[in-house]
């Protein structure tokens, strides 16, 4: 019997600094389509997912400039922000990771896009790869 797959690569995220532009790109570049474009104010950022079919890219773009994603193209300019993992139960997972020592920059989930829920672990204790899981509703 094959075991179960118990983490799946959900999107990578990419902080750019025009939405609509970088969905042109993308679209354009890929030949994929976008699938859902929301805001969360809570993080102050706009995002935009582009179907690639078993995985997304999801572009990230700040809606203030306070925000972490602001912060990280001030630093960084605009590539790579995190890769994502979907889990079954995020709590759980959330508990396994800590008990194992990673550092959890979120301690408890909190809303993503499309009514998920998510949460991330510091770049440290995954390799330098700033990483989130999410949990998305059950249908």
């Amino acid at each position: 019997m094959t075991p179960k797959k118990h983490w799946t690569i959900d999107h990578v995220g990419i902080a750019v600094e025009s939405l609509d532009q970088a969905i042109r790109f993308y679209e354009a570049k890929l030949g994929a389509k976008l699938c859902l474009r929301e805001t969360i104010e809570a993080s102050g950022v706009e995002l935009a997912f582009i179907d690639t079919g078993e995985s997304k890219v999801e572009l990230l773009a700040p809606t203030n400039p306070d925000s972490k994603i602001a912060k990280f193209l001030a630093s960084r300019g605009p590539g790579i922000h995190h890769i994502c993992y979907a889990v079954q139960d995020i709590r759980a997972e959330l508990a396994r990771l800590s008990k194992e020592g990673c550092e959890l920059i979120d301690s408890v989930p909190r809303a993503g896009a499309a009514h998920s829920e998510i949460a991330f672990i510091a770049p440290a204790s995954f390799m330098g790869v700033l990483t989130e899981l999410v949990q998305h509703p059950k249908r």
